[in-house]
């Protein structure tokens, strides 16, 4: 069974309607997924590869880690929840901002959170292939070389326009 997600408008507010995720994709209905930006203490990113088993994008290198939001959870909550699952982290990552994002499987509104890790993490097998963590000037050639998922790269653009203006 897939996760249940609660249907949102374009202003990002509950319809109250209830669907699993895959019928929300498929239909291209709304609905929300936390995402969280991994650096480590030296500001080093984490990227990693999904694993090949996943429905969506098998194989892709990504910015960041997460997933669907369910029904009546917060994007915070979610965001925490996500990494724990895939990189067995307990953290509280902090939600920078959100975004009605086009990019991917379907249009979903997307809340980029922001985390340190630590250096040393417990991928799960089957979501994660590989993970590493990548400088800047690492990430740059990665983003030009290997095959990322949609959103890593719209999600890395609104980040550093993001991380600029609070500079």
């Amino acid at each position: 069974m897939d996760e249940l997600v609660e249907l949102v408008d374009g202003r990002d507010r509950g319809t109250g309607v209830l669907t699993e995720r895959r019928d929300a994709v498929r239909e291209g209905a709304l609905h929300r997924v936390a995402v969280t930006v991994c650096r480590e203490t030296r500001g080093r990113v984490l990227v990693h590869r999904r694993a090949e088993g996943l429905s969506r994008f098998p194989g892709r290198y990504e910015l960041v880690v997460g997933g669907a939001v369910t029904a009546g959870e917060s994007y915070a909550r979610a965001a925490a929840r996500e990494l724990a699952e895939e990189l067995g982290v307990r953290v509280r990552p902090r939600l920078l901002f959100t975004f009605l994002n086009r990019s991917g499987l379907s249009p979903h509104w997307l809340g980029v959170h922001e985390t340190v890790v630590p250096d040393v993490v417990t991928r799960d097998p089957r979501e994660v292939a590989w993970h590493g963590l990548l400088t800047g000037p690492e990430l740059r050639s990665a983003l030009r070389e290997w095959s990322f998922t949609p959103d890593s790269h719209e999600v890395l653009r609104r980040y550093r326009v993001f991380r600029a203006a609070r500079s």
